[in-house]
């Protein structure tokens, strides 16, 4: 992997998150630091968003039970030969981080997508990420 600013965007009922959100952000960094490497710690960035009591639905009921992670990934990564291996893990790790923290009853309703973007469509501080 090359250097890229994993950065990710999580939605969790706001009566789930709220408290826990230390002990989260330290989970999902563990989660990527784990599939990607060491050289990624410094650069994830991570957005917890709470989702206020009734806007979260699934099946036209509201729910308290689901989540939603963003991830913004290089295109380059669905290339690779061991993608499978790497997709595979990021979706595993970053559910595991927040069904770890938040409780096992998340597991059926976290979604985890994975956006890829080509390298000229990825800025940091307003220049081309590396």
């Amino acid at each position: 992997m090359g250097p890229t600013v994993p950065h990710l965007t999580v939605h969790l009922p706001e009566n789930r998150l709220t408290g826990s959100e230390p002990e989260l952000v330290t989970a999902l960094t563990e989660a990527i630091v784990g599939v990607y490497g060491e050289w990624a710690r410094d650069l994830v960035n991570i957005r917890l968003a709470g989702v206020p009591a009734g806007r979260f639905a699934q099946g036209g009921a509201a729910v308290d039970t689901n989540a939603s992670v963003v991830l913004g990934v290089r295109a380059g990564l669905f290339d690779r030969p061991d993608a499978d291996e790497i997709t595979a893990g990021l979706g595993a790790a970053l559910t595991d981080a927040i069904v770890r923290v938040l409780g096992e009853d998340l597991r059926p309703g976290t979604v985890v997508e994975l956006v890829a973007s080509p390298p000229e469509r990825n800025f940091v501080a307003g220049a081309p990420a590396a």
